[in-house]
């Protein structure tokens, strides 16, 4: 069945984004941290729903990508961090070609930022410090899931966090599991887009090149 979507993002619907400025490459001249921050605090005063969600592509072994939602759960002038198990598909993606584009999504805005560069792992220090701010029934669920591994049953996952509850007992003492971890994109090239009527949409990059950052606007 042929589903239309024509009316969607049509020139006279309403766009949030009217009557805010415009999107300047001068917004970004001091550096593209101060903006991206800037933006995701507005997503959070806005009730965006998971405003620090971002898609994370990957490349997997075959040279295909392979894309996924995960929570940022960190954004510094060292880059953007984001944690998982290191066996999942994009432990193992990240482990063989480690670069990574993640973008930020926020459409009741219509804003949306994009991210791209190498991944390092972040230190074992920075994992445990965010380790300790994850709720009991989290911690114990990344023990129990062997993320991204096929399971018979919704039932076998339970048992399993069943089993690490007994395993570390009642209190709130659970080390962080040996494969898992943070990671951090460091970017080498960071994109902000703003919705414009008529598809005329306002678009700056700034790229590291050369051990500088250049900035440009780019067309729609």
């Amino acid at each position: 069945m042929r589903v239309d979507y024509s009316h969607v993002g049509r020139p006279d619907s309403p766009d949030p984004a009217v009557g805010e400025l415009d999107l300047e490459p001068e917004q970004v001249a001091s550096g593209w941290l101060p903006l991206l921050r800037d933006w995701l605090a507005t997503a959070v005063e806005a009730a965006v729903p998971e405003p620090n969600a971002m898609v994370l592509a990957t490349v997997d072994e075959h040279g295909l990508p392979a894309t996924r939602a995960v929570l940022c759960k960190g954004i510094d002038a060292d880059g953007i961090t984001f944690f998982s198990n290191y066996d999942s598909d994009k432990g193992r993606h990240l482990a063989a070609a480690p670069y990574a584009s993640a973008t930020f999504v926020w459409l009741p805005l219509h804003r949306q930022v994009t991210v791209r560069g190498p991944v390092t792992r972040v230190t074992a220090e920075e994992t445990a410090e965010y380790w300790r701010t994850r709720p009991r029934g989290s911690r114990l669920g990344a023990w129990a899931s062997r993320q991204s591994r096929p399971i018979g049953s919704r039932i076998e996952l339970e048992h399993a966090l069943v089993e690490a509850g007994e395993r570390f007992g009642p209190g709130d003492d659970i080390p962080v599991p040996p494969f898992w971890g943070g990671f951090r994109i460091i970017p080498e090239s960071v994109e902000f887009w703003q919705g414009r009527p008529d598809r005329l949409h306002n678009r700056v990059r700034t790229r590291l090149v050369d051990g500088r950052w250049v900035t440009a606007r780019l067309q729609p």
